[in-house]
């Protein structure tokens, strides 16, 4: 979905190759979505459950574990991008994402090899390479958008993080001769999930932190106004029924901005229908919360950094439990 006086995008934060055929299609021709993006933990679901994949795993006789998930996973994004292509062509967005080995997520050189070589495997202009926004993948990051590459630099849960990664996306705008579009995909429910049973046994309202910190790094990132890079809020899925299906989507609708989430989300919010911008929100009203939070016990320092570490281990685990089964 595309909001042309908002420029806000809606994308698909699910792969999978029979939903690609049937109703990734439909969803792009109802113009709900303009774009998609997987993860180790999106493809270790679909390969591992779905069977689609056996016909093409039989095939795939004498290489390595790797070998195979790439030739899977490529497949699947080839097939999203094609599929995409006409929004990408009349420049609606039309991206699709693929992540970098998260075993590589603290060797700079390394990813950047993996980030070139995919996207040459691939071949094909809309594709964005996924990148951990780890120490060792700020450098990457830029490098690949430096030679024209779209990137998502992702698992971000932190202003730090945030600037770090729209600054190298700066510098390549600054070196490049195509300014290549960047997304900075920023993490939401996972905040609230991890702080909000303290929260609430102290009395304060729930739901709120990953919102207003997703907003602040909006805001941060805003600010800098670098060519052809936005936010994107993801891990927006809603887990339980304390809050509506739609409420991450709802309370992050911003200016120039995208949002990934599942596809009953994604249901959820087009039955809704609102399309009232939320952001942005003051920076007294977060810093107002943010003491609250401090007040229940919550060391908001803590708990983004726990974050990094659980989000980087599970897509290294969900990637290792691909590779194991396909041994």
């Amino acid at each position: 979905m595309f909001i042309p006086e908002s420029r806000f995008s809606l994308w698909a934060d699910f792969i999978e190759r029979s939903f690609l055929d049937e109703e990734f299609k439909e969803l792009i021709e109802k113009g709900i979505i303009n774009g998609a993006t997987s993860n180790p933990a999106i493809f270790k679901n679909a390969i591992l459950t779905s069977p689609a994949y056996k016909e093409q795993l039989s095939t795939l006789t004498g290489l390595t574990p790797k070998e195979k998930y790439e030739a899977l996973a490529i497949f699947d994004i080839q097939k999203a991008a094609d599929i995409l292509r006409p929004l990408y062509d009349s420049k609606d967005d039309g991206y699709v994402s693929i992540e970098v080995d998260p075993f590589l997520c603290d060797d700079t050189q390394a990813t950047i090899a993996e980030g070139i070589r995919l996207h040459q495997m691939i071949g094909r202009p809309n594709v964005m390479i996924k990148v951990p926004a780890t120490e060792a993948g700020y450098g990457a990051m830029e490098a690949l958008a430096t030679q024209g590459i779209a990137v998502n630099a992702t698992l971000i849960f932190s202003v730090y993080q945030a600037l770090k990664c729209a600054k190298a996306f700066e510098r390549a705008a600054g070196k490049s001769t195509k300014v290549a579009d960047t997304v900075i995909s920023v993490f939401v429910s996972r905040i609230d999930r991890a702080i909000d049973e303290t929260l609430r046994a102290k009395g304060v309202k729930t739901g709120q932190m990953g919102i207003l910190n997703a907003a602040e790094i909006y805001n941060e990132v805003q600010a800098l106004k670098v060519p052809q890079c936005r936010v994107l809020f993801a891990s927006t899925g809603v887990k339980g029924d304390e809050f509506r299906a739609s409420y991450y989507i709802d309370e992050l609708l911003a200016f120039n901005s995208v949002n990934t989430a599942p596809i009953d989300t994604i249901k959820a919010y087009v039955q809704r229908g609102d399309q009232r911008l939320r952001l942005p929100i003051p920076v007294q009203l977060i810093d107002s919360y943010r003491i609250q939070a401090v007040q229940a016990g919550i060391n908001m320092s803590k708990v983004i950094e726990d974050q990094i570490t659980d989000g980087l281990e599970a897509f290294k685990i969900a990637f290792g439990e691909i590779l194991t089964t396909l041994e």
